[in-house]
């Protein structure tokens, strides 16, 4: 078990993967090592395995027409034409391929002799021969001459070594350094990002305005959706159907219902609350046609509202009669403030002159606008409740539909002296008013929370839309 101390420093121990990849890195680089080791003792003993130093006379026709002489060889590979007794003492009698032996210092060297030279001569004429005891054996010179190049050899386990210890290193830099390379990855990647994102909320938001200018003119999806809520009215054999929010599109309908109820076809259902049918199955409130008395009172009493767009562009209204109280919309402030002004915006197209009151929030927040269709009043008193209730919040059955007889609004979150009206119009017993809160509201049956990019998330729905702007 890991100290306290390791645990704040921020250690991260290395993985089972990385310590194996270093064992087995640490292995090969030692056994490169003990590789080149033994290249390089073989090499030592085969210089002292009977192997010698020697020069080959060569042909006076192959040395520029001047015969060799024990002098110039010692000139050439002792670097002293004084040493060439050194010479002649190592070659004395040694009988030479042709027969011949040198017997004296000033004997003719002949062509193809081979003379044994001391160990410290060098130069590009030495090579090297096998002592058999009599007569030593060397290769002749090349047969353009003098050799006059010494070819550069580096040993293979020498080679497999250093790039070992090099592969080493990077393995080692790259697990020591690389919470240093993520750490600084991360640092561009959100910089980059907060570079362009005014531009993307620049772009989202011109997109929400044009959702906005989309709803003001669009006026047959709202006469579609009201259409669409008298195939689900009272009738003699079955009751009303319960219609929380609707989508309509060019192809199609789809509702929100509750749990327990169903849709007869052409309706099909999308899964366990919503409910489907294509566009060519029309429902009853077409143009021309006559409406119903109890499908006019239940549409009647509905009241639509578009709260934004879906990730297909598509509007989805929501019924504020079905709210039954209070609807808070928190999370950022700017965008939870166009959630409320787009239902106000909405309630001005398709009901005019609603009453309207606003009240102003415990954190100071900036009071909303009220559009010219509606009708403010600067102050409403609240009717004293018609009966006690054991909750004086300003939540009521949710599955009860309340006409929307005027909007409370309050820009922020609502103080002790808010929060007491807002309950005296939209609680139980009040004067059954629907309360619109841009904040916090405790015991709020609808809540919406939005984010920065322009989202609002309806949880009761399971649905994330866009807001206009």
């Amino acid at each position: 078990m890991s100290s306290s101390a390791d645990r704040g420093s921020g250690h991260r121990p290395a993985t089972p993967a990385v310590r194996t990849l270093l064992r087995a890195l640490v292995a090969l680089l030692a056994a490169c090592l003990v590789a080149l080791g033994g290249t390089g003792s073989a090499h030592a003993a085969a210089s002292d395995d009977g192997l010698i130093k020697v020069f080959v006379v060569p042909d006076p026709a192959q040395s520029g027409g001047q015969p060799a002489t024990l002098q110039s060889i010692a000139a050439a590979t002792l670097g002293d034409a004084s040493r060439s007794g050194e010479i002649f003492d190592l070659n004395r009698g040694q009988a030479q391929k042709d027969g011949g032996a040198l017997n004296g210092p000033d004997d003719q060297l002949h062509p193809g002799w081979i003379l044994r030279l001391p160990q410290d001569a060098s130069g590009p004429d030495v090579q090297l021969a096998r002592d058999t005891g009599t007569q030593s054996t060397a290769s002749a010179p090349p047969a353009s001459g003098r050799q006059t190049s010494t070819a550069f050899t580096f040993p293979l386990a020498a080679a497999v070594a250093v790039l070992g210890t090099i592969l080493l290193a990077l393995v080692t830099a790259g697990i020591v350094g690389r919470r240093k390379v993520r750490i600084a990855y991360d640092a561009v990647r959100h910089a980059v990002r907060r570079l362009g994102e005014p531009m993307r909320r620049r772009r989202r938001l011109m997109q929400r305005q044009a959702t906005g200018r989309r709803f003001a003119t669009d006026a047959d999806a709202v006469r579609r959706a009201y259409g669409t809520l008298g195939e689900f009215a009272p009738t003699r054999q079955r009751p009303e159907r319960q219609v929380h929010a609707l989508r309509v599109d060019s192809e199609g309908v789809t509702v929100w219902l509750t749990a327990a109820d169903t849709a007869d076809a052409p309706w099909t259902n999308v899964d366990g609350t919503r409910w489907r049918r294509p566009a060519a199955a029309t429902g009853w409130l077409t143009r021309g046609e006559d409406t119903p008395t109890t499908a006019q009172a239940a549409v009647g009493s509905a009241c639509l509202v578009r709260a934004g767009t879906d990730a297909d562009g598509e509007p989805v209204f929501v019924d504020l009669s079905r709210l039954d109280g209070v609807l808070s919309v928190s999370g950022d402030q700017n965008v939870a403030r166009d959630v409320v002004q787009n239902v106000l915006a909405e309630m001005a197209r398709t009901r005019p002159e609603t009453p309207v009151t606003v009240l102003r929030g415990a954190d100071g927040a900036l009071p909303l606008t009220v559009p010219p269709g509606l009708r403010q009043l600067p102050r409403v008193d609240a009717p004293a409740p018609v009966a006690p209730a054991e909750e004086q919040g300003t939540v009521r059955a949710g599955a009860a539909r309340r006409p929307v007889r005027g909007l409370v609004v309050v820009s922020g979150t609502p103080g002790e002296a808010a929060a007491a009206e807002l309950a005296a119009l939209c609680g139980p017993g009040g004067a059954g008013w629907t309360g619109l809160v841009c904040g916090e509201a405790a015991g709020a049956h609808w809540r919406w929370r939005t984010d920065a990019d322009g989202h609002v998330d309806i949880p009761v729905l399971d649905v994330r839309l866009t807001v206009p702007a």
